[in-house]
C-alpha cells in the first residue's frame, strides 16, 4: 500500500489554495513540499501540520491505495 495525495490536492483546489499557500500556511519544509508533490511518504507530524492549516483531518488529505496492479 502507498500514500495517495490526491485528496489533499483537490481541496486545495476547492479551498481556492496553490501549494505554494500551503506551504507558507503549514510551515512545512521545501523537502517536504517535494515528497508531497511526487506521492512519496511524508511523517505524521507533517500530515499534522497539514490538517492544522487547513482544518481538516488526516483522512480528508491522504488516503491508502494498493501499489499492485492486478491483472
Amino acid at each position: 500500500m502507498k500514500a495517495s495525495y490526491k485528496k489533499l490536492w483537490k481541496l486545495l483546489v476547492d479551498k481556492d489554495m496553490s501549494k505554494a499557500d500551503l506551504h507558507k500556511a503549514s510551515g512545512l519544509s521545501s523537502s517536504t513540499m517535494t515528497k508531497l508533490r511526487k506521492g512519496e511518504d511524508v511523517s505524521m507530524e507533517a500530515l499534522r501540520k497539514i490538517c492544522i492549516a487547513l482544518d481538516c483531518n488526516i483522512g480528508d488529505i491522504v488516503e491508502f491505495v494498493s501499489d499492485t496492479t492486478e491483472s
